[in-house]
Order: C-alpha cells, then sequence, then structure tokens
C-alpha cells in the first residue's frame, strides 16, 4: 500500500509520528463512456471559459471567489501555511464510549502505522484504548478539509475512521416517517423473526453478488451469447394490511431455509 498522509498521532503531550493509508478499496466495474457513433472513448477536458480553449494540467491553479469575479489564488502551500501543526496532526480530543457514536457518523476507514521510533508508544495507545473500552475523537486535515473521526484498535492496527461533522448530516425531520402503535402480539412475531435470521456477523460470508452477475453478463455478451434476463419472482409492492399474516409466512420461510441444515447436522 502506498502512505496517503503523514504527520502525527497526538494525544496529551505524546506524539506518535504516523503513515495513513487507505483501508477501503473500490471493487465495482469501472465503465468508460463511449461516442455512441463509433464507441470512442470520451475525454474528460478542463475548459476555459472565456478563451473557450482546452487548458492543459500544469496551467491550472485553485482560487477561491471571495466577492462575484474576484479570486484569491492559492498554491499548495498556501493550504498548510494556513495552519502547520493541524495539516501534520491527527490530533485526540478525548474519549468516549463508542455506542454512544451513530453509525450516520461514520465515513471512511484508514490504518494508521508507526514509525519505527514510535512503535512502543504505538503499542501503549493501542492497549489503553482496548482496556479503557473507549474510542479518541480526534480532527486532522486531509485534502485541504479539517476532518472529524474515532481512532480505535483493530488487531494490532490504529484505525481511523473518517467520520462528518454534524452539520454535515441532514436532519431526519423532514422524512415523513410515522409514529403507529403496534400490538404486542405484533411485536413478539417480529422478534420471533429476528432471533429466526440472527447470528454472529462474519464479514466474509458478505460480497458484491450483483457485480458478479453483471461481470458474468459483460463475459457472455463478449462472446457474442443471446442474453435474457433471469426468470426470478418479484415481489410486488404493495399495502401492507395484514402484518401477522406478512411474519408468520416470513417465519415459515425461513424454518424451511432451516431444514435441510438440521437434517444434514443429524446424518
Amino acid at each position: 500500500m502506498r502512505a496517503i498522509w503523514s504527520g502525527a498521532l497526538s494525544f496529551g503531550l505524546v506524539n506518535i509520528p504516523i503513515k495513513m493509508y487507505t483501508a477501503s478499496k473500490d471493487e465495482g466495474l469501472d465503465f468508460d463512456l463511449l461516442h455512441k457513433k463509433d464507441y470512442s472513448p470520451i475525454r474528460y477536458a478542463k475548459v476555459c471559459k472565456t478563451e473557450e480553449k482546452e487548458v492543459p494540467y500544469n496551467e491550472l491553479v485553485k482560487g477561491y471567489e471571495y466577492e462575484k469575479g474576484d479570486y484569491v489564488i492559492l498554491q499548495q502551500d498556501d493550504f498548510i501555511k494556513a495552519n502547520v501543526k493541524k495539516t501534520k496532526t491527527i490530533d485526540v480530543l478525548e474519549f468516549v464510549n463508542e455506542g454512544e457514536i451513530d453509525s450516520v457518523y461514520y465515513e471512511k476507514p484508514y490504518y494508521l502505522e508507526p514509525d519505527k521510533s514510535a512503535q512502543k508508544a504505538y503499542s501503549l495507545m493501542i492497549e489503553a484504548l482496548r482496556k479503557s473500552k473507549k474510542v479518541g475523537i480526534a480532527k486532522f486535515v486531509i485534502r485541504t478539509r479539517q476532518r472529524l473521526g474515532i481512532i480505535k484498535p483493530l488487531d494490532n492496527v490504529i484505525v481511523l475512521n473518517q467520520m462528518r461533522f454534524q452539520s454535515e448530516i441532514k436532519d431526519a425531520k423532514e422524512i415523513k416517517a410515522p409514529n403507529l402503535e403496534v400490538s404486542d402480539k405484533e411485536i413478539e412475531m417480529a422478534l420471533a423473526l429476528i432471533n429466526q435470521l440472527s447470528g454472529d456477523f462474519k464479514p466474509e460470508e458478505f460480497h458484491d453478488t450483483y457485480t458478479e452477475d453483471l461481470k458474468k453478463l459483460i463475459d457472455e455478451k463478449a462472446k457474442g451469447e443471446k442474453i435474457t434476463a433471469k426468470e426470478e419472482t418479484i415481489q410486488e409492492t404493495s399495502n401492507v394490511t395484514d402484518l401477522m399474516a406478512l411474519l408468520k409466512k416470513s417465519l415459515e420461510q425461513e424454518k424451511e431455509k432451516e431444514e435441510p441444515k438440521r437434517i444434514y447436522n443429524q446424518t
């Protein structure tokens, strides 16, 4: 992996020199835009609005429009000069219980790797986080923006999970969500279905089956094979009028799926 950022992980007076690596990857298929007429690839061009000409990359600069039509031009080192410490430090501000953080705030994970001279301090932070059962709330600057994040251990590695600020979360009050009463019997049946579908989380068992199906279709088209849609029953959207009947039917379906497993385990 290639480091995308280097600096220090700081809490109190402790500074741990680290490198940051992206912890996630996109496994989706990449599609190119083509000209429908002759299937020629389409490229993206940076065009000057005044001259109506394409501008090469080495002639591009970043500008902030502080008044209509007036720009302040920023060079790359200006983003560092704004606050050197903040651009080079992941600053842990406080420690909280992870259960207090709603999943809506999580955005993107990074791995933090210590410098050879800081391995003892790095290991100490991992053990302290484990023992305290807390996560660190931190601020850091990356790609010209300050971000919020939490640090927590994953095995022997510290993970920095980039988070959204409160101001970046849209108000859920805009959603027209109902607040209707449900019967004890309906809750009991829904809990039975949840229990029926409960198990240990094994992330390796989940993968992008749609992309796999799409790749198979692409392979078939590349071979000139005729493509036909799979005949699958798609449940139509309808008004849910009898919750108990639907819950009962769902439970029965899940029990039928479990039967072969039980028979197999007994032999």
